[in-house]
């Protein structure tokens, strides 16, 4: 999530009351989550095993919870709560915005696009050319949907990240200040949710198509043409390269990487990165001929324990 403008270390240091490390002239420009840090972010780490790769990230401001050296070209900012930080920056620069219309006055809907009664569409919201947006579809602040969309009806796009730090009182949720962006044709079925990134976006690429009953984490990627059936669910920070199809009820962990034109059968538990150009099944995931051997040798166990008590 980039500032609207650049901000000094100082700006950003007197903002969470809290101490730095650097020229108070430092550039800051945005906050970012690790996997996705760039030259000028803010990056947050609160545990010592994430020191190390969130000091040798290309996040250039640290906010961390302990005093240690700073990389040269770097800049720290010291915090005894940085997850409580990182949100106070997120609400700053990206506060709610309530609505009491239907259609936000600052929404762009482009030529041709239709929609259907009952929708809501929020702040800062930009539809393409030739889209048709189905009746109780939720579109919140600052989603961008390409040309030649189809988003059918019930379906919600942007909603919170799933993302929380647990605490004695309870759950604290880290805000999300980032976006979906949904590119051209792409088509969405009913009753999906695809959650906004946290300080990113969440993509589904050019040409993709999405069934009924969908669920996309938060800063998740999918490429172009992939196809995805209903009751998938897919968890946060993964990358679905291009041109990959997975077939119903398959659930994901967070963070993990789906090659070029894999297909995943129905019902499988993707536990870890697969390569492209294979078919996988099964919890734990394997390639789809292995697991079915597999499946094949237990029938016979029966038969074999049968010949062992002939012996």
């Amino acid at each position: 999530m980039k500032f609207p403008k650049p901000h000094s270390l100082k700006q950003i240091a007197d903002l969470i009351a809290c101490k730095f490390v650097g020229d108070a002239n430092f550039q800051v420009l945005g906050i970012n989550e690790i996997h996705v840090v760039e030259k000028g972010d803010v990056v947050f780490v609160d545990h010592p095993k994430y020191y190390d790769k969130a000091l040798q990230s290309a996040a250039t401001i640290v906010l961390i919870n302990k005093e240690v050296d700073c990389p040269e070209g770097k800049a720290l900012l010291i915090s005894d709560d940085p997850f409580r930080d990182f949100n106070k920056i997120t609400q700053h620069f990206k506060p709610f915005q309530a609505s009491n219309v239907a259609i936000a006055p600052s929404a762009k809907i482009g030529k041709n696009t239709i929609v259907q009664p009952n929708c809501f569409i929020g702040n800062n919201v930009t539809i393409g050319d030739n889209c048709i947006i189905h009746p109780n579809v939720t579109i919140y602040d600052d989603t961008v949907i390409g040309n030649n969309v189809t988003i059918h009806a019930g379906t919600i796009l942007g909603a919170s990240a799933f993302y929380y730090k647990k605490r004695p009182e309870g759950f604290d949720p880290l805000l999300s200040g980032g976006r979906v962006v949904i590119k051209d044709n792409v088509d969405i079925g009913a009753l999906c949710t695809i959650d906004k990134g946290v300080s990113g976006d969440t993509i589904i690429g050019k040409g993709s198509k999405l069934d009924n009953q969908i669920q996309v984490g938060h800063d998740t990627v999918i490429g172009e043409k992939c196809l995805i059936a209903s009751q998938t669910g897919i968890a946060g920070c993964c990358i679905i390269e291009d041109e990959v199809t997975i077939w119903g009820q398959v659930g994901t962990t967070s963070g993990i990487t789906i090659g070029t034109k894999a297909i995943v059968l129905g019902q499988t538990g993707v536990t870890k990165s697969i390569a492209g150009g294979k078919t996988y099944f099964g919890t734990p995931i394997e390639e789809a001929r292995v697991k079915l051997k597999e499946l094949a040798y237990i029938k016979k166990i029966p038969e074999i324990v049968e010949q062992l008590k002939k012996k």
